[in-house]
């Protein structure tokens, strides 16, 4: 199993040992970088066909590997697009088990549809009466051809633009001028500064100044207990409880900073076990985490963990709850809700017609 942390530290530490790791990893990146320059250039030149799907698409992904707030934010789209009259569907490859559950849990109304094929999951999305698809981590899917493409950059894993690397030796699928194939930034934040965003902003403006660029910020809600989710707490409900925290998601140490940082009321000491984005936790996995974290008043996860521990948490464990999160625009509100009025606007143009529909 690949321990989360020792990623972490191989791409973004900054002590010897770690730098000479990624200098070691340097020309496989090199390999990699040029494969994917020379899948792009195909596409570019027309080599590599995308094929337009009978409905709109809506692309939500990132040139990272996880961790920048995709799945909130793919959500958060869907239920904006549902809100303004639109019949979205979420449509993603799936990675692991928790990313459908996470979005069912979260737009119960909006269809999620699974396939390594995406071009085959729009057509049944539209086979099932979506007229626009939301594509979750589509960036470099370019199979599919798509009408908004909406690329997310996290501040929390920003390192400046000498710390872009590319896997194995970095965390990033594409370099960072790739985002001039976007039709929308999102700058995506869970607890990073004010600062650290606008680094990103301003490094963005010079690699592609005409990509419009938004922030967004991902702030805990409130408490959410696994075993009852019709029962929520409020965040106070934390004061002077021991807490620990158990996740396994792109960027783990962003959510515990969440939980550190919510404030001097709280216990800002907490016993963390981190696992790998989409980990699947076996029994014995989830009994050790219990019993390991025996000693504190409640443990908290994030949504993506709740669907996978919550049927096997021990019932003598300490109370399993999870962090519900949303989606604050902080800049730029303006310049989404357009893309999002105009990709609903030209839908009618592109959903086929039922047979009742032609027949009158």
């Amino acid at each position: 199993m690949a321990d989360p942390l020792a990623l972490e530290q191989l791409w973004y530490g900054k002590d010897p040992a770690s730098a000479f790791a990624r200098t070691l990893l340097t020309p496989a990146s090199l390999v990699y970088g040029g494969a994917v320059g020379m899948r792009d250039a195909l596409y570019d030149v027309g080599w590599l066909r995308t094929h337009r799907a009978p409905i709109s698409v809506v692309s939500v992904g990132n040139l990272t590997v996880g961790g920048t707030g995709k799945t909130p934010v793919a959500a958060w789209i869907a239920r904006g697009l549902a809100a303004r009259g639109a019949r979205p569907a979420i449509v993603l490859r799936g990675y692991g088990d928790d990313e459908p559950l996470v979005h069912r849990s979260l737009n119960r109304s909006v269809p999620v549809i699974v396939g390594a094929d995406r071009l085959a999951a729009v057509e049944r999305a539209a086979a099932d009466g979506a007229d626009i698809a939301v594509l979750d981590d589509g960036f470099q899917h370019r199979r599919v051809a798509r009408d908004v493409d909406i690329v997310l950059v996290s501040a929390d894993q920003w390192g400046g633009a000498g710390d872009v690397r590319l896997l194995p030796a970095g965390p990033w699928r594409e370099p960072l001028h790739a985002v001039r194939r976007a039709t929308l930034v999102v700058v995506t934040c869970k607890a990073s500064c004010d600062d650290a965003v606008d680094r990103v902003h301003d490094r963005l403006a010079t690699v592609a100044p005409i990509v419009p660029r938004v922030s967004v910020r991902i702030v805990p809600l409130d408490l959410v207990n696994t075993m009852d989710r019709s029962e929520t707490r409020s965040l106070f409900a934390l004061a002077g409880l021991r807490i620990g925290v158990v996740a396994s998601i792109g960027d783990p140490t962003a959510f515990v900073s969440q939980v550190s940082a919510l404030g001097p009321r709280f216990n800002p000491k907490v016993d963390a076990r981190l696992f790998p984005d989409h980990h699947a936790f076996t029994d014995r996995e989830v009994a050790e985490v219990a019993r390991d974290l025996k000693h504190v008043d409640m443990v908290l996860c994030t949504l993506k963990d709740a669907v996978k521990l919550a049927a096997r948490w021990p019932r003598l464990g300490p109370p399993l709850w999870y962090v519900s999160q949303d989606v604050q625009v902080e800049r730029g509100v303006g310049g989404l809700d357009s893309v999002l009025d105009g990709v609903v606007r030209a839908r009618t143009s592109r959903t086929p017609r039922t047979p009742s529909q032609v027949a009158g």
